[in-house]
């Protein structure tokens, strides 16, 4: 890799403030808060709207579609059209 074009890779804390979720990785985003996290050391932390933590998709609170059913009571509602 060139030297100088890549922005720095580093420990950063993820927190999720919705769930009360944080959780420590890599990553090239920086922050001017910081967090001690459980090993001691002090890392920057970037606050998230949401994480796999609070998203529906992942809670299993998503609202599945019926869609089968809302055929149906469209064509029960308007008539088939032959």
């Amino acid at each position: 890799m060139r030297e100088g074009i890549h922005p720095a890779y580093g420990p950063v804390v993820f927190r999720d403030r919705a769930a009360d979720y944080a959780f420590l990785t890599r990553s090239t985003m920086t922050s001017e808060k910081t967090i001690e996290w459980e090993d001691g050391q002090t890392y920057p932390v970037v606050d998230v709207e949401i994480s796999d933590v609070s998203h529906p998709f992942y809670t299993g609170t998503a609202r599945v579609l019926d869609t089968a059913g809302r055929v149906e009571r469209f064509e029960r509602r308007y008539g088939k059209k032959g």
